[in-house]
């Protein structure tokens, strides 16, 4: 349980960044709550949706070379937006845009929160 708040923590950060660069170019986010709930969505659609997607397009993202994956990432995202209210995604360029950002911000965070840990 403590995993998954913190994850679910670390991904609100890197949803409120993601917003922050791409808040002219959009993406919308009505505030701190609906960052957290964007962020328990995105969790539980990557962990049950995602995985359903992904087999569905073995063929396709066996031809494209993997390049389908990025298709996906952004239909959760759009599915996301669709979801929970307050959050707006519009177009596909953003969406992929800030799939990248929360991606790439979440990693970074979850590495800084793991070495700190292990210092200690």
């Amino acid at each position: 349980m403590i995993h998954f708040l913190g994850k679910t923590l670390i991904t609100s950060v890197a949803v409120l960044i993601a917003y922050f660069l791409l808040k002219n170019h959009g993406v919308y986010i009505d505030g701190t709550s609906t960052a957290i709930l964007v962020a328990v969505v995105l969790g539980l659609l990557n962990s049950f949706v995602k995985p359903i997607l992904i087999i569905l397009t073995i063929p396709i993202s066996i031809v494209t070379l993997g390049l389908f994956l990025l298709v996906i990432n952004i239909i959760i995202i759009k599915l996301a937006s669709e979801i929970v209210p307050g959050f707006k995604v519009d177009g596909w360029l953003p969406a992929l845009l800030f799939s990248f950002i929360v991606s790439f911000v979440s990693s970074i965070i979850q590495n800084l929160v793991k070495s700190n840990s292990t210092t200690n």
